[in-house]
């Protein structure tokens, strides 16, 4: 279970050569351009709107706002820093509730009426720090991320679940602890639930977002929605019913937010939960009933994707006039190698089970399909922080062969926030600041510390909530029973 490091890859040849030996067949362009001619360079025509080039900051999960989910000095250090990315599409900066009982977590931001001139001023903080440095801001697009985050909802304690289920999944169920009769969610209960993500929207607009994500993805509730083929009743069964919260969702913003542009980040292909082997730490599928139905966008094997139901999930956008669409997969909850390819887990997770190249191909190559059946929609790829050194000759070379649109940054961001910048005007990478995917910045959440970069943000490494990290690592690293004890 030894893969190379990217970063013991010290030359294009010698990471063209592994890449061909893991028999991955991933875009990599030899040069990496820059000016205004560079394909990452080249402005994207969504309708009236011009979005000034290809590079995307992707949502994350803030853990950073406060009780009553405002954003705090750090928040708005984190949005200024998307803003001075040079990335002229921001995916939302975070995901956002929409009710404060469905948070993923007590610090998470919440869009209501009593935020609404903070988050106002949160977006305003982006769009100065961006007109600072670049001068030009009628070519940004900035979205907000809206969600309810379902059966990882941890809205009161970061430690204490309170979960809100479509359905009885036969492993997360167990993992939760949840008995055979706890209550899934009513119908009813998911209909007022439109309501919420319509008004949100409705907040959203007025604040001056220019659009919004029904966040489709990640094991969260809406994405558990599609996955509902053995739940009775309107919103479950028929890939009709399954889709029936997005309509009328669509529907309601359209109504009350006429004119706000409307984005879905997808989780398009699903695999089974995995878990800890006990032998050796490595990654390994949970065992269950096979074939597998509860995987959107999965083969039934449970580690295979079939993209059957996500080109109809995309035909459905293309009839709603939903043209943004981000794709990922999987969960960091339940499989994170598939959905955020990392070298080192969390503390609470597993070794991954192949290398990490193969994960980042696998998210590129399902995109790249995705987008040759719908051309005229537009395409965020995720997953390229792991390319370190060289994914600017990734993203370079996926851009350019049209197999996405944009080419979306999370963790990376938080350790480089100009890599796009730099990349754009062909200066060389900073390799001290490139993330390498230890997982720091998952292993502080997961234990109630703020968001941020422990690793290579000198920001970050000078605050108290580092030490308290590196303690936790230590002591979970030392009691082998207390790393199973947060999933």
């Amino acid at each position: 279970m030894k893969y190379r490091r990217i970063a013991t890859l010290k030359s294009f040849d010698e990471f063209a050569e592994y890449v061909t030996a893991l028999g991955l067949n991933l875009p990599c362009d030899y040069e990496v351009q820059s000016g205004p001619d560079a394909p990452l360079a080249q402005p994207y025509h969504l309708g009236e709107r011009v979005i000034g080039n290809r590079f995307c900051a992707l949502p994350m999960e803030g853990w950073d706002g406060t009780l009553n989910g405002q954003p705090t000095d750090l928040t708005v250090r984190r949005w200024e820093n998307f803003g001075r990315s040079g990335a002229k599409l921001i995916w939302g900066g975070e995901t956002v509730g929409v009710r404060p009982e469905d948070r993923v977590n007590p610090n998470m931001l919440l869009l209501n009426e009593d935020n609404l001139l903070p988050l106002e001023s949160l977006r305003k903080s982006l769009i100065s720090a961006h007109r600072a440095k670049y001068s030009q801001t009628d070519d940004l697009l900035v979205g907000l991320q809206i969600a309810h985050a379902g059966r990882f909802s941890h809205p009161n304690r970061y430690d204490r679940l309170e979960p809100s289920i479509i359905y009885h999944h036969p492993v997360l169920d167990h993992r939760a602890g949840l008995p055979p009769d706890y209550p899934v969610m009513l119908d009813s209960e998911i209909e007022e639930l439109v309501h919420d993500f319509v008004q949100a929207a409705q907040w959203a607009q007025q604040i001056g977002f220019d659009f919004v994500d029904i966040k489709h993805c990640h094991g969260y509730l809406v994405h558990e929605l599609l996955s509902a083929v053995e739940r009775p009743g309107r919103y479950g069964g028929s890939f009709e019913n399954r889709t029936r919260f997005l309509r009328q969702v669509v529907t309601g913003i359209r109504a009350e937010a006429p004119g706000l542009l409307i984005g879905v980040r997808l989780s398009a292909f699903d695999f089974l939960p995995f878990r800890k082997r006990a032998s050796n730490g490595v990654g390994e599928p949970e065992p269950t009933n096979l074939p597998y139905p509860f995987a959107f966008g999965g083969d039934g094997s449970g580690i295979g994707y079939h993209l059957t139901e996500p080109i109809r999930f995309l035909e459905l956008l293309r009839t709603l006039d939903i043209r943004l669409v981000c794709i990922t997969g999987g969960s960091p909850y339940y499989n994170p190698h598939i959905q955020r390819p990392a070298l080192i887990p969390p503390v609470d997770g597993y070794k991954p089970p192949e290398d990490p190249l193969v994960d980042v191909a696998r998210q590129i190559a399902v995109t790249a399909a995705l987008k040759a059946r719908f051309p005229d929609l537009c395409f965020v790829g995720s997953a390229y922080s792991y390319l370190q050194e060289y994914l600017p000759n990734v993203a370079q070379a996926v851009v350019r062969t049209g197999k996405a649109d944009f080419i979306g940054l999370g963790r990376m961001i938080l350790s480089y926030p100009e890599l796009p910048s730099d990349v754009l005007n062909g200066k060389k990478l900073d390799r001290r600041r490139l993330c390498r995917t230890c997982s720091d910045c998952t292993n502080a959440p997961r234990y109630g510390l703020v968001s941020g970069c422990y690793s290579l943000d000198p920001f970050y490494k000078r605050r108290p909530e580092a030490k308290r990290l590196r303690q936790i690592k230590q002591s979970v690293t030392q009691s082998p029973n207390s790393a199973n004890r947060k999933k």
